[in-house]
């Protein structure tokens, strides 16, 4: 019932994205609004086919054989959830965190931090492994690039008006809708992609639990991290934050939790507690 919710949540989010595409969109001709979503969209479909060899060479992930301890977490989690087998990397980096990339569970890999390894027990590895995991199950990475695609469409078209483009009878119809066109749907439309995002994060929480077979062990986790993170913060875009477990240290920290591509540390623990007390795993051993 929570990734029904979850699922719907994150449709009506995207309905409420492409809502704003055509309210800009009332502002041009048919040939602006064609241009700035096929810039977008080229865009991000090539993100969508190389987003696995960007996002782990930004982080210098090498891929790692049988031999490697999370190789061999990776194959027997993959086992339970019937997946194919991902590429399994590791990053060099301090600073601890995970993530999962590819464009489906066909291409998919799996990348977490030496910073990572150095504090977590093999039971909380398999618990942030199998968060992971979910995410390529539930194809996550396709969901984030429609929503990417559609909010680089709406902040194109903002851009384009602020430099006086749009039909010539509507620019002068209501100056305070233009303004509010240029500079508040770029921001509504980054608002709605995080919150796509920390709706996908509950549901690989859940999932993720499922797959490990011990929601306690992400919990601890999920904690451990976000401790370590306030002191060895991990240099990233800012684009980048919501492929990864734990949000990395950035600027979005200091004006609230709107702009952060994850739900906060309490609503995931509890989140998992709740789990834990229902005793219901799919997955479990």
């Amino acid at each position: 019932m929570n990734q029904f919710y979850n699922n719907v949540k994150t449709a009506v989010l995207l309905g409420l994205m492409t809502a704003l595409i055509l309210a800009i969109g009332s502002f041009f001709g048919s040939n602006g609004l064609m241009i700035a979503l096929i810039m977008a969209a080229g865009m991000n479909i090539f993100g969508y086919f190389f987003s696995d060899k960007i996002a782990i060479a930004s982080v210098r992930g090498l891929e790692v054989g049988p031999e490697h301890p999370v190789y061999q977490i990776v194959e027997e989690l993959v086992q339970r959830a019937g997946l194919p087998m991902p590429r399994v990397c590791v990053s060099p980096l301090g600073a601890p965190n995970a993530f999962a990339t590819g464009r489906n569970p066909q291409h998919a890999a799996v990348c977490v931090t030496q910073g990572l390894l150095d504090i977590l027990d093999r039971n909380e590895i398999a618990g942030v492994v199998g968060h992971e995991l979910a995410h390529v199950k539930h194809r996550d990475i396709l969901i984030v690039s429609v929503a990417s695609t559609i909010a680089a469409a709406i902040s194109y078209l903002g851009y384009i008006l602020m430099w006086g483009g749009g039909s010539r009878d509507r620019r002068g119809d209501n100056p305070l809708a233009m303004l509010a066109m240029i500079f508040l749907a770029p921001i509504a439309a980054g608002l709605i992609q995080c919150a796509i995002s920390r709706s996908r994060e509950l549901n690989a929480d859940t999932e993720g639990a499922g797959i490990a077979g011990d929601p306690m062990a992400l919990a601890t986790a999920l904690e451990k991290l976000h401790i370590a993170a306030q002191r060895v913060p991990m240099d990233v875009n800012p684009a980048m934050n919501s492929m990864f477990i734990t949000e990395p240290l950035n600027i979005a920290r200091s004006i609230g939790n709107l702009f952060q591509t994850h739900p906060p540390l309490e609503a995931r623990l509890m989140n998992l507690i709740g789990r834990e007390t229902t005793g219901r795993f799919r997955y479990a051993a």
